[in-house]
Formats: C-alpha cells, sequence, structure tokens
C-alpha cells in the first residue's frame, strides 16, 4: 500500500512540462526504433523542454546536452528526410576500432568534464552527469547516421539516467530512462533485423 501512495504522490507532484517531456521523449524513442522520421519532431520537442527542467535541477551538463539534442534533432530530421528521398543510408555497424576510439575518447573528455563541475560548480553527480552527456552525444550522432550499435550505448547510458535523475528527484523522469532502456532492447533487437533483412 505505501508503494502505491508513494507512486500516487510523485505522479501527482510531477509538472505538466516534466509529463510533456516525458511523453514526447518516449514517442521519439518508440518511433525511432521502427525507423520513422517523424520521431525527430518529438525529439525536438522533448529536448527544447529538458532544457529548462535540467537547468533548474541544477543538471548543468544535462541541460547542455538537451541543447545538442535538440541541434541533433533538426540534423537527425534534415538526414532522415533526405535519405528518403534518395533511398540511401541504410543501417550500418561500426567496425571494433571505431568504438575502441569513440569510448576511450569520450572517457577522457567524461573525465575532464566530471572534474571541472566538480571543482568549479555546484553540479549535483558530476561524473555520473558527465559520463550519460558525453556517451550520449556519441550514441545521439549514431543515430544519425544509422548506426545499428547505437542502441547499446543507450542501454548503458539509460541505466546511469535512471540514477541520476532519481537522484534529483524527478522521478518520473527515472522511470521514464528505465522505460528508455527496455525500448533500447527492443530498438536493438529491431535494428538488427531490419540490418539482416536489407543484406
Amino acid at each position: 500500500m505505501e508503494v502505491f501512495e508513494k507512486t500516487y504522490n510523485i505522479l501527482l507532484s510531477t509538472s505538466i512540462w516534466e509529463w510533456m517531456a516525458v511523453l514526447s521523449g518516449i514517442i521519439y524513442v518508440i518511433l525511432i526504433s521502427f525507423k520513422k522520421i517523424a520521431a525527430w519532431f518529438f525529439a525536438i520537442v522533448s529536448s527544447a523542454l529538458y532544457i529548462y527542467l535540467c537547468y533548474i535541477s541544477r543538471l548543468y551538463l544535462d541541460t547542455g546536452l538537451q541543447v545538442f539534442y535538440l541541434v541533433m534533432g533538426l540534423y537527425g530530421w534534415h538526414e532522415w528526410t533526405e535519405d528518403s528521398k534518395d533511398n540511401i543510408e541504410p543501417i550500418v555497424r561500426w567496425p571494433l576500432k571505431y568504438h575502441f576510439i569513440n569510448i576511450l575518447g569520450s572517457t577522457v573528455l567524461m573525465l575532464l568534464l566530471g572534474y571541472l563541475f566538480d571543482t568549479f560548480t555546484d553540479q549535483m553527480n558530476p561524473y555520473a552527469d558527465a559520463f550519460a552527456s558525453v556517451f550520449s552525444l556519441a550514441a545521439t550522432f549514431m543515430v544519425t547516421r544509422k548506426v545499428l550499435e547505437n542502441w547499446v550505448y543507450w542501454i548503458i547510458v539509460n541505466l546511469v539516467n535512471i540514477y541520476l535523475f532519481s537522484s534529483r528527484e524527478l522521478n518520473l523522469t527515472g522511470v521514464v530512462y528505465a522505460i528508455y532502456a527496455i525500448i533500447a532492447v527492443f530498438g536493438l533487437i529491431n535494428w538488427i533485423r531490419l540490418y539482416k533483412a536489407q543484406t
């Protein structure tokens, strides 16, 4: 009974802005897992709302990340629209060396940002936020280029974000990242199927 009461209070205390950000984010992830261009519209809406939410929650790296998502939403929409006109850009796979370079570079940047924000700001959970932010940059770029392995990155990033947002009492967003992690598993399975079909 206590769990239901807690859940009810969380849902009741969630702002309309967080609800809108969450719902548009879920629609984006579902549509992108089916490789639908309309997903990018919802990505843009969700990012715009989260810019505000992250800033007022003192998640400054995430605020910057949401600005990046907004720009990448516009870029992804443009790229996927062009691809659909020309019927090009199928799902691709990166060789291991690309992932090695990506992970190494992202880790160095994550440690640097974590240190800077830990030392010079009142950033909450600077290293976890830096990890989620930096690896999200890589994963988002991979989505715009239709790289299959983007879903593996998203599964890990979403698990970190569950902790990060829950720790800032953005509990609904924490739950949503759990949903994102599940959808990312589905997205990975679906994109593997699409990749095999096109080859």
